[in-house]
């Protein structure tokens, strides 16, 4: 089984609170709707505290096109993709020395709010040591379930190459595509929720030795994955493509969707692997929204305690679409946890679809 040996993050360098942005969007938006007050409550019951932008708040009161959106993510996409992965390759609180970039096989880039080709792995390949014989493998359009999608397909890489390094980058800098004069509530629900961030993970094959590397007396191994597209389901979330950039596609029905259709997918993944639901001890779970994660323990009739660790990272950093499991990940690589206990890494997209890993503690 593949182990997931370190995680790092970087976070752009404006953090706003969620009481600037909530005069930000009553400026905005109060000449459109004559309801305001009570639709800006949406920014305190989401219980998002603090967020991370890869401007200033002015920025974004400014027209921009979709060339200036993507010059802009292109450069700080590759700024900050340097951070997180230095981050990630030299992070001692997981790891006993230090990585060499020129150590990694592979690296799995995830985005889906900026365009770049050449890719943005390449481009940090010509500033930080790679060798150029590492493979790239650039994953767009997965939205929030990219960062569980990038570790799910690492571990089929690992099991194909297992003496091999691989890297998942999540980069997304969601505030990027915001369109001040688009007035849907779909817009104004994305302002209350998104931010920027920027995660990266080490996963390594069962022929390295962890021991070697590893700081931590046990780390998660994936023991299996499952990808799952609800068919027919296009129009849940995603991205409507204009001339001046991408447009949110945010349903309002993706709570209930959540809670009918999640469980009975979890359950026969669970299944498969010939355990059942009660054996979970521990989600890394995506945190979609307060309503999404609300939705997870009503759905899987868990405690939300088990979904603290979510709720801080959405509280602290908002949405970040692909990079926030990761986030998320990083809080329980911290934790001491014993040798056999279970966990489920799990994040929803566009698709609509999701993303499951079965991931067990081991000291090995």
């Amino acid at each position: 089984m593949p182990s997931i040996l370190s995680v790092g993050t970087c976070n752009p360098e404006n953090p706003l609170r969620q009481a600037e942005t909530v005069e930000f969007a009553k400026e905005l938006f109060e000449h459109d709707f004559s309801n305001i007050d009570r639709l800006l409550r949406v920014f305190q019951n989401g219980q998002i505290q603090t967020r991370y932008f890869a401007n200033e708040l002015k920025w974004y009161k400014e027209d921009h096109s979709l060339q200036e959106r993507n010059d802009r993510f292109i450069e700080k996409a590759v700024e900050y993709g340097v951070k997180a992965i230095n981050h990630c390759m030299n992070n001692e609180r997981y790891l006993q020395r230090k990585i060499a970039t020129e150590e990694i096989d592979a690296i799995y880039f995830v985005s889906s709010t900026g365009f770049s080709t050449p890719s943005i792995e390449a481009r940090i390949m010509n500033i930080l040591p790679f060798s150029p014989h590492t493979k790239r493998v650039p994953i767009w359009g997965l939205g929030c379930a990219g960062g569980a999608s990038g570790l799910s397909r690492a571990h089929e890489y690992c099991l194909a190459y297992p003496s091999a390094k691989v890297l998942v980058l999540c980069v997304e800098l969601c505030s990027l595509t915001f369109q001040k004069n688009d007035r849907s509530k779909s817009n104004l629900i994305g302002t209350s929720l998104f931010g920027d961030g920027v995660s990266c993970a080490l996963i390594i094959g069962d022929d390295i030795d962890r021991h070697h590397y590893s700081s931590q007396v046990t780390s998660p191994k994936i023991r299996a994955t499952q990808s799952t597209l609800m068919p027919d389901s296009e129009d849940v979330m995603g991205w409507d493509v204009k001339n001046s950039g991408l447009y949110v596609v945010f349903s309002k029905d993706i709570p209930n969707i959540v809670k009918t259709w999640l469980r009975p997918n979890i359950l026969k993944f669970l299944q498969g692997q010939n355990l059942t639901l009660e054996q979970i001890q521990h989600y890394v779970t995506h945190p979609g929204g307060i309503k999404v994660l609300n939705a997870y323990a009503d759905s899987l009739s868990i405690s939300e305690s088990l979904l603290e660790d979510s709720l801080h990272i959405l509280q602290h950093f908002g949405n970040m679409s692909s990079a926030t499991v990761l986030y998320v990940l990083e809080r329980f690589m911290g934790k001491t946890i014993d040798e056999g206990e279970l966990g489920i890494v799990m994040a929803l997209g566009p698709g609509f679809s999701s993303e499951i890993l079965l991931i067990e503690w081991s000291k090995e």
